[in-house]
């Protein structure tokens, strides 16, 4: 793959291969090409096996500092609770007009939450909700009676922290313009998160690598002891 000159010129910059956590935030934040705030994004590989239920990492922590991002929040609730799910911060609710929403189409949103009552009536949109990576789970604390919270929680910074089937967990984690103390505040959040949810069947090394990098711009490998050290 071709980069731009921009792009070179910040890859430049990288000396070594391995830095320590936060050399390489100081370093996320120099190589930054945009001219637009770029969103910060972290990139671990855990050593487990997702196909194994206790290995299939999935859960979520509010960040100190949000991440930066405007986050669209949808919440499938009686109609009885429209209102209220408005006001917490959802930029829809309801379920029988949402669900007609999402089957035509729709999916202007970064987040679903949903009372437990209201699951059952997600069967028609549930199969593209789930290849999106949108539907509800009580796992990733998007199913609960205490919705509102959770809107208000998801507004202001909660992240979910989810493998893919190789492992791998992406996570925005701030703006560039946070600045490196922010940003450190937001990943050591995150590594204890990471942490705290490691499965006793999990064998090797834990965090196998972790990379930082910016919208657009290189990637800056952690040394992972330096990223382990952080967390505890």
């Amino acid at each position: 793959m071709k980069h731009g000159k921009k792009y070179n010129e910040a890859k430049a910059l990288l000396e070594k291969e391995f830095y320590s956590f936060d050399e390489a935030v100081e370093l996320m934040v120099k190589t930054a090409t945009t001219k637009f705030d770029s969103s910060c994004e972290a990139h671990l590989n855990l050593g487990v096996d997702p196909r194994q239920a206790d290995q299939n990492i999935r859960t979520t922590t509010s960040l100190p500092n949000g991440t930066g991002r405007e986050v669209r929040v949808v919440a499938f609730v009686g109609e009885d609770k429209v209102k209220e799910a408005k006001d917490a911060g959802a930029i829809e609710a309801g379920t029988e007009e949402l669900v007609k929403k999402i089957d035509q189409g729709w999916l202007e949103f970064d987040v679903a939450v949903a009372t437990p009552d209201q699951m059952k009536n997600l069967a028609k949109v549930a199969k593209t909700l789930g290849q999106k990576r949108l539907m509800p789970s009580p796992k990733a604390g998007t199913v609960t009676v205490d919705f509102a919270k959770t809107i208000q929680e998801l507004k202001k910074g909660k992240v979910e922290l989810r493998v893919d089937k190789q492992g791998n967990l992406h996570v925005m984690f701030g703006k560039v313009s946070f600045g490196a103390e922010k940003l450190r505040e937001n990943f050591v959040t995150i590594m204890k998160a990471v942490m705290e949810v490691k499965p006793s069947s999990s064998k090797g090394s834990y965090v196998r690598s972790v990379t930082l990098t910016t919208t657009m711009g290189p990637g800056v490998k952690v040394e992972t002891a330096s990223a382990l050290q952080i967390a505890k």
